[in-house]
């Protein structure tokens, strides 16, 4: 049985009539890694600064490993690492250089942190770069670096904002199969606005929005919760318009969409399926699929659709 890596009791955070975590709860899994969602303003960012130490909350209590926020804040140091939303690389040291001062920062001998700065430098692909400096490098080459420094000491508990905002493709994927990796031997706590991202790694999946905790649970047990309306993709052979017509008349249909050739038909529930091809009859159909629903539908069900500052 699991125990919690972290655990948050009504955890609040207001600045004057701002209240940006509102009695916050959350218990997470030793060696589980656990997505936070939430639209830009949503909190996220605060409650990881809390987290780790750099910010301290109006009420509420948290624990990391056991050892409490408010009180035990250069034990908790000791064992997290922290990938923040920011570049706080040192502009005058070489990348290498960055590395080993933050393990020397945490007390690790140097027959320990060498071989592991170079298998850090070599899975981030920097190790023909590791002589020079961070102002030299691409945006996502400093995110790379970033990632790497609070992989150094092991921790315990890793803290990822936004980790893989700015890289590329393959850097992305490349960081997803380390994390992948990590997976039972720490606890990683991961943000971000990629849904994808948070669907391929995360063993469960946390929404929050205005402060509070709205939905939490695996992605299926998520998606699970998206009840009525269902939707179908229909693909004609021709003809198309002709049908989206027809099927845009009928009561059970909430929305209709045509793309070519296909149609994507927004149904008051599945058991509507039935009206629709018997209105299809004769229609030259080459087939009919129901569209899953996703990770985002969740997220833009539960948070809207509005754009946020």
């Amino acid at each position: 049985m699991n125990t919690s890596a972290l655990s948050i009791h009504t955890l609040t955070k207001a600045y004057g009539a701002l209240t940006a975590l509102d009695s916050f709860n959350l218990e997470v899994d030793q060696g589980s890694i656990f997505g936070l969602l939430g639209p830009n303003g949503a909190g996220k960012t605060t409650l990881i600064r809390i987290l780790t130490t750099l910010m301290r909350q109006s009420s509420g209590s948290a624990t990391i490993e056991g050892f409490d926020i408010f009180q035990s804040g250069q034990e908790i140091r000791r064992i997290i690492g922290v990938v923040s939303q920011e570049n706080s690389l040192d502009r005058y040291l070489t990348a290498r250089e960055n590395l080993e001062l933050h393990a020397r920062l945490h007390g690790m001998e140097r027959r320990l942190y060498a071989p592991r700065i170079d298998e850090l430098l070599e899975l981030m692909g920097l190790s023909g770069r590791q002589k020079d400096f961070p102002d030299t490098f691409s945006g996502g080459m400093q995110r790379r670096l970033v990632i790497a420094r609070a992989l150094v000491h092991l921790p315990r508990v890793l803290f990822l904002d936004e980790p893989t905002t700015g890289l590329d493709p393959q850097s992305r994927r490349a960081v997803w199969e380390y994390i992948r990796s990590l997976a039972g031997k720490m606890t990683i706590f991961l943000t971000t606005h990629y849904l994808e991202e948070a669907e391929q790694l995360c063993d469960r999946i946390a929404i929050m929005d205005h402060g509070k905790l709205i939905a939490i649970g695996s992605t299926q047990e998520l998606k699970d919760h998206l009840n009525g309306a269902t939707v179908y993709e229909i693909d004609f052979a021709e003809g198309a318009a002709h049908s989206a017509e027809l099927l845009g008349n009928m009561p059970c249909v909430i929305d209709i969409k045509q793309i070519g050739n296909k149609v994507v038909v927004t149904l008051e529930c599945w058991e509507c399926l039935a009206e629709i091809v018997t209105a299809l009859n004769g229609a030259p159909v080459r087939r009919i699929s129901l569209q899953e629903r996703t990770l985002e539908d969740v997220f833009i069900s539960l948070t809207g659709e509005k754009v946020r500052e």
